[in-house]
C-alpha cells in the first residue's frame, strides 16, 4: 500500500498546507506508511530537493512531475565548480573569473560570453545553477543537482523569454523536450511519443503509477486552470484507489450564502460538486465537520462520509524555558495580509503604554515582510517589536509568555497548536475554526468577539485590551492559563492523531 499527497508546488516560506504535509509524513514514518508526495509545479528557482529536505522529507518520498520521466534522482546539490570546469573545458580557454557573493563569473572573451555560476554551497564550491549570456541577453540557464538535470533555452531578443526547456537523464541523454508557444505548451519524447498539454502529462505520470486497490490518493491541493485540470484527472484515473480530500481552510463564504445557494471555496469546489467521487473528506477541527455535513446534505442532498483528524501533531508537551522572559508575545505565521499582523503590531504598540515591559516577536516570511517592518518604523517600535524569520520553533515557544493571532480565518492553525504545546496562554478572535479549538475564553486565554463589519480600529483596540488584560493577570492565573493550555494540547500528541490515521488507512477499512 502507498498514500500519495497530492500538492502543486512548495518554497522556502510554505504554507500551512506544506506544514500539514510535513506533520503527517511523520505520523506515517512512525506507523510505516509508504508515503509519497506530488508537487506538479515548475520549480526551478531552487532544486526541489532543498525545499522538501527543508520541510523534513526524505528524498525518495518526493514525486516531481517534471523529473518524473527521467532516471534522475531528487537529490541534494553535490556538482562542484571544479567538476563544472572541465567539462567546460575553460582551463584551456582564455577568461576571467571574479567569485561576487554567491555566484562565480567567468568572461570568455574570444567568445563574447558571460557564464554565471549561482553557488548553493559558497564553501564547499558545489553549484545549482548556470546561466549563458551574449551580449547581455540571456541565452540558456542550466539546472543541476548532483548532475545536470535539465536546461532553458531562450530567445535571445530584447523581449527574452523561454522557448524550451530539456529534461535529462543520469547519461545526460534527453528524457524529453518541453516547448513552449504563447502561453502553450507541448511535451516530446524519443520516438515520436508527444504530450500536447501539462495535463496530459500529468495523466500519463497517474497512469505509471499503477495504482491499485490498496493505495490511498490525499488530496491536498489541486490546480484548475488552462495548463493543468489535475482534480478531473485524479477522479478519471484513480482506479480502485481511495479518494481523500483534505479540506485545510473555511471551505465556504457565509457573506455569500443563503437557505438556496452556497459559494464555496474555490479550491474545493470542484471536490465538492464532484462528491460522488470522494470517499472521504478529512477536516481538522469537529466544528467544521459539523458544518460541511449539513451543507452537503442540504445543498446536495447527499449523505457524505467526513471525518475529523487533526492536520498536526506534537511529539511531546514542552516545559516554559526557564529563561521565559516576561510579558512577550509571539505569533508564527506567513506574513500576507489575511493575518492581519499589521493590526498586533498596532495593538502592542497600544498596550505598551500599559505595559511597559511589553515585547512582541513576529516569525514567518511572506509578501507583507517589508510593509511591516515600516509599520513597526513609523511607530517607532524597533527596540520592542521585531521580525525573526522564518525559524525552527520547536523550542522557541516556550521561550515566550503569551501567543496572539489575528487571523479571521484558519481552518486549522499550526501555530496555535505549536503554542498549547508549550502551554502558552492564547489571545485571538472568535473566528472559525482554529481558534475555538486552541482557546478556551478565560481558562487559557481570551477568544475575542470579531465582527468583520467593524472598523480596524476597533479590532485592534479589542486586541490591546486583550493584552493588557493578559498581562495584568496575577501569577496563580498564569499558571492556570499555562495548566489548560497543556489539556487541551494532550489531544494533539503524536500517538493519539496516529492511531486515527492507522484506522483510516487500513486496507480493509470501508
Amino acid at each position: 500500500m502507498t498514500v500519495y499527497n497530492v500538492n502543486l508546488g512548495i518554497g522556502w516560506a510554505s504554507s500551512g498546507v506544506e506544514y500539514a504535509q510535513k506533520y503527517r509524513n511523520d505520523i506515517f514514518k512512525r506507523i510505516n506508511i509508504d508515503a509519497k508526495f506530488i508537487f506538479s509545479d515548475l520549480i526551478l528557482a531552487n532544486n526541489i530537493e532543498a525545499l522538501t529536505h527543508n520541510m523534513g522529507f526524505d528524498d525518495q518520498e518526493i514525486i516531481w512531475l517534471y523529473n518524473f520521466f527521467t532516471d534522475v534522482k531528487i537529490a541534494p546539490c553535490s556538482y562542484t565548480l571544479n567538476k563544472l570546469e572541465k567539462d567546460l573545458d575553460l582551463n584551456n580557454k582564455e577568461h576571467t573569473k571574479t567569485f561576487v557573493n554567491q555566484q562565480v563569473v567567468y568572461e570568455l572573451k574570444n567568445e563574447q560570453l558571460t557564464i554565471v555560476v549561482r553557488l548553493a554551497d559558497k564553501r564547499k564550491e558545489i553549484l545549482d545553477q548556470v546561466t549563458y549570456m551574449r551580449n547581455n541577453k540571456l541565452l540558456k540557464r542550466d539546472f543541476y543537482s548532483y548532475t545536470k538535470y535539465a536546461c532553458e533555452y531562450y530567445v535571445g531578443t530584447a523581449d527574452n523569454y523561454v522557448v524550451n526547456r530539456e529534461f535529462y537523464n543520469e547519461n545526460g541523454s534527453v528524457a524529453y523536450t518541453q516547448y513552449l508557444d504563447k502561453g502553450k505548451e507541448m511535451f516530446e519524447f524519443p520516438n515520436q511519443i508527444i504530450f500536447y498539454s501539462k495535463s496530459d502529462l500529468y495523466r500519463e505520470m497517474l497512469k505509471r503509477l499503477n495504482l491499485g486497490q490498496n493505495d490511498q490518493i490525499i488530496i491536498d491541493r489541486i490546480d484548475e486552470d488552462k495548463n493543468l485540470i489535475n482534480g478531473q484527472i485524479i477522479l478519471e484515473n484513480h482506479g480502485a484507489a481511495k479518494i481523500f480530500v483534505v479540506v485545510h481552510a473555511d471551505h465556504y463564504s457565509k457573506e455569500f450564502t443563503n437557505q438556496h445557494h452556497i459559494l464555496w471555496n474555490n479550491y474545493y469546489e470542484y471536490q465538492f460538486n464532484n462528491s460522488s467521487e470522494i470517499d472521504t473528506y478529512i477536516v481538522a477541527t469537529p466544528m467544521q465537520k459539523k458544518i460541511l455535513a449539513k451543507q452537503l446534505k442540504q445543498y446536495y442532498g447527499i449523505n457524505a462520509r467526513i471525518i475529523c483528524i487533526p492536520v498536526g501533531n506534537l511529539a511531546k508537551l514542552t516545559a516554559p524555558d526557564p529563561q521565559l522572559k516576561r510579558y512577550s508575545l509571539i505569533t508564527a505565521s506567513r506574513l500576507a495580509s489575511e493575518k492581519h499582523i499589521d493590526w498586533i503590531i498596532q495593538a502592542v504598540v497600544k498596550a505598551k503604554k500599559m505595559i511597559p515591559e511589553l515585547s512582541f516577536d513576529i516569525y514567518g516570511e511572506g509578501n507583507k515582510k517589508a510593509a511591516l517592518q515600516e509599520l513597526i518604523n513609523t511607530n517607532q517600535a524597533q527596540d520592542y517589536i521585531k521580525l525573526k524569520g522564518q525559524q525552527d520553533l520547536s523550542k522557541v515557544y516556550s521561550k515566550y509568555d503569551g501567543y496572539i493571532a489575528a487571523s479571521t480565518s484558519e481552518g486549522f492553525g499550526l501555530s496555535l497548536m505549536e503554542a498549547v504545546g508549550s502551554g502558552l496562554p492564547m489571545i485571538g478572535y472568535d473566528v472559525p475554526y482554529g481558534n475555538p479549538t486552541f482557546i478556551d475564553n478565560n481558562k487559557n486565554g481570551f477568544l475575542l468577539p470579531y465582527n468583520n463589519d467593524w472598523s480596524s480600529d476597533k479590532k485592534i483596540s479589542i486586541l490591546s485590551e486583550a493584552i493588557v488584560k493578559l498581562f495584568t493577570k496575577d501569577n496563580h492565573e498564569m499558571v492556570e492559563f499555562r495548566k489548560h493550555s497543556y489539556e487541551i494540547a494532550q489531544n494533539y500528541l503524536l500517538d493519539k492523531i496516529a492511531t486515527k490515521w492507522q484506522k483510516e488507512l487500513e486496507p480493509n477499512n470501508d
